[in-house]
């Protein structure tokens, strides 16, 4: 009997081994090769899989040593931001595909194709992020199907004309803010220069956690201030190869990320909760983005009779407060930098700039319904700090942008503030 027992578990043994063997095989070769096979046959090109890494290390390389060459204003910003994918495109054509580790992604670069397969949702779904990005990647981002519908819904008035010129004085107190530190390291003679950088990256954190938590903003700048470190360990994974139940082992990253993200959670609880008292005590809502979420949220649930399933529950408040800021911190400071490079770079267009922002504003506070009037400087949000301009010869505007293309990237561009 003693025997028969034996038999059967190292059987199972065997069987389990052979079985993840298996997986494990299909995971990083027999998969990806059958993948590649199916994008040749369909006319896609791009480099061999190479086991487990693909494209990975090689990626890693070049930008490296893009990062290591000295830039120049007139230089192709593509090499430098992503030179890895300018070099497939070269080598093989628009229609190529990458691999990150066993997983391959192909290039879109056809603009009625792009147009397809934003208009068709449902059959070309969100890629499943790597469970350790899903502690930095939430909220609308990550939704599909009708809770997107949902959150999208909820979403919307946040972002309505009307909400948004409420959130003018926040624009302004910030630009003022910023050019008061610029305006203190100015020499005797009048000039100075600066790295811009840090002070854009802290302005657009600054501008988001006014008008996101409002009377909270010392609090929300701690959270963002976590975001941004949370951010940077999220790129750290996505530029290393996933291995299934990774994000199990207690490494310092990991853990870091895991901390990160339980003190994120539990300081925009305590301010959530103390909204909801509020509210439910009477008081108006704020008119940031906590307050106007939290509104529409409680307004849709007293319509559909106390249905709490068609609002917002707490970790859904949560995770689109964080999203926030994601879609909006960096890639606006960037475009700002990169506005004021080039500004710099092309004097007679920030002459004519400045000139018509003087000449619709004169030395007034900006008024949201004037900007309506900026011919030169098109965006349409835009807030400018205009009791500094007068002396301060290089234009400094702050844009409130829903989308900016984030791919022009000018972070260690030194500007030159020339004071008259």
């Amino acid at each position: 009997m003693e025997l028969p027992l034996k038999s059967i578990a190292v059987t199972i043994v065997i069987l389990t081994v052979l079985t993840w063997a298996w997986r494990v095989l299909n995971w990083v070769w027999l998969r990806p090769k059958k993948l590649e096979k199916f994008l040749r046959q369909q006319g896609l090109k791009g480099n061999s899989y190479r086991l487990l890494f693909g494209d990975l290390k090689e990626n890693s390389i070049e930008l490296k040593e893009a990062k290591a060459r000295p830039l120049s204003l007139d230089d192709n910003i593509a090499i430098r931001v992503n030179p890895f994918l300018h070099k497939l495109v070269n080598d093989y054509g628009k229609n190529s595909f990458m691999w990150f580790g066993p997983t391959p992604r192909v290039n879109i670069m056809n603009p009625d194709q792009i147009k397809a397969i934003f208009t068709k949702i449902n059959d070309f779904q969100k890629v499943n992020s790597i469970p350790l990005a899903r502690l930095l990647i939430v909220g609308l981002a990550s939704l599909e199907g009708e809770k997107w519908a949902k959150h999208r819904k909820l979403i919307n008035p946040a972002f309505h004309q009307e909400k948004l010129k409420l959130m003018l004085p926040a624009f302004y107190l910030s630009c003022t803010e910023i050019i008061t530190k610029w305006e203190k390291q100015m020499s005797v003679e009048g000039s100075s220069e600066l790295d811009v950088w840090p002070y854009l990256a802290n302005l657009t954190s600054d501008v988001i956690s006014r008008t996101a938590f409002g009377s909270s903003y010392e609090e929300g700048r701690r959270i963002f201030q976590l975001q941004a470190e949370l951010a940077e360990l999220t790129m750290q994974v996505f530029r290393s190869v996933h291995i299934p139940g990774w994000r199990f082992l207690p490494t310092k990253r990991n853990r870091r990320m895991k901390e990160i993200d339980k003190e994120i959670r539990a300081s925009l609880m305590g301010i959530i909760k103390n909204r909801e008292k509020a509210m439910r005590a009477g008081e108006a809502a704020n008119d940031d983005l906590l307050g106007i979420l939290m509104e529409t949220s409680f307004r849709e649930i007293e319509e559909h009779g106390n249905n709490k399933n068609v609002g917002f529950s707490m970790n859904d408040v949560i995770e689109e407060c964080k999203l926030f800021y994601l879609a909006g911190q960096e890639t606006t400071s960037v475009l700002l930098n990169w506005t004021m490079v080039l500004l710099s770079k092309h004097q007679d267009w920030q002459e004519r700039a400045r000139q018509e922002v003087l000449q619709v504003f004169g030395n007034n506070k900006p008024d949201y319904g004037e900007l309506n009037h900026l011919k030169i400087v098109s965006t349409k949000e835009i807030v400018f700090d205009i009791d500094q301009f007068d002396h301060i010869n290089l234009s400094c505007v702050c844009m409130y942008v829903t989308g900016p293309d984030d791919t022009l990237r000018g972070t260690q561009a030194l500007s030159a503030l020339n004071c008259a």
